[in-house]
């Protein structure tokens, strides 16, 4: 695993990102492939495998908490919480083997929030957008 692991508390099987391919002050692209034994394959859809919107989604959150994490330039013991999702439009489906690069951009900062947009694509064509906003919490135990 790299080293963005040390940036969030996801991990397998609820972990949406595979690497991190660019990185600076406000964006991030990561990217997923998406395998066919991944285990919400099983039920949704059986025979008609589809990724669910809700999980496409995960997976840009999930690169949203690594830029926000790498933004405080050290890890700590705060968790990335989704607060507002807005003007999501899936457009296309992901399919068993597909590769998702998915990019986050950081559209506006008032703390403690963190307002951003993502957008996910597979073979350079668009599956989805959506605008949202995040917190660093400290964690509960």
């Amino acid at each position: 695993m790299q080293e963005f692991l040390t940036y969030i508390p996801h991990r397998p099987p609820f972990l949406f990102v595979d690497e991190v391919i660019e990185s600076a002050d406000g964006s991030i692209k990561t990217r997923k492939t998406v395998k066919p034994e991944e285990p919400f394959f099983e039920g949704h859809f059986p025979g008609r495998p589809i990724m669910p919107g809700v999980l496409i989604l995960e997976s840009v959150f999930q690169a949203g908490a690594i830029l926000m994490a790498k933004r405080q330039k050290q890890p700590d013991n705060r968790i990335p919480v989704i607060t507002r999702i807005n003007n999501v439009k899936i457009k296309h489906a992901v399919l068993p083997g597909d590769v998702m690069d998915i990019e986050v951009t950081l559209k506006e900062m008032a703390e403690p929030a963190c307002y951003l947009s993502g957008r996910v694509s597979v073979s350079a064509k668009r599956v989805l957008t959506v605008e949202f906003a995040a917190m660093l919490v400290e964690e509960v135990k």
